[in-house]
């Protein structure tokens, strides 16, 4: 279940957010209602940044290996397209 708290628990409730973020949970912080910020544990940050530091190692090592450029219109508009077929 997703946990949402006031940003003040961040303060008040340090040692109840820091339990629910070691168990790999985010905590979804509001400031005066409206969204803010997330709190989440280094190891579960490191998870989710690890698979987009493969990803840029690997478009690196393409690179170096390759003569083919994308002008930075057509890689946008591929993305899109992909964003709009997964709707």
């Amino acid at each position: 279940m997703i946990k949402i708290r006031p940003v003040s628990d961040l303060r008040n409730k340090f040692t109840e957010i820091e339990k629910i973020v070691k168990k790999g949970k985010p905590v979804y912080l509001t400031k005066n209602g409206y969204g803010s910020m997330v709190v989440m544990s280094m190891k579960h940050y490191d998870e989710l940044n690890q698979n987009i530091e493969f990803k840029l190692d690997e478009a690196d090592e393409f690179a170096e290996k390759s003569d083919v450029r994308y002008k930075h219109e057509d890689v946008f508009k591929r993305l899109q397209k992909r964003i709009k077929s997964k709707k």
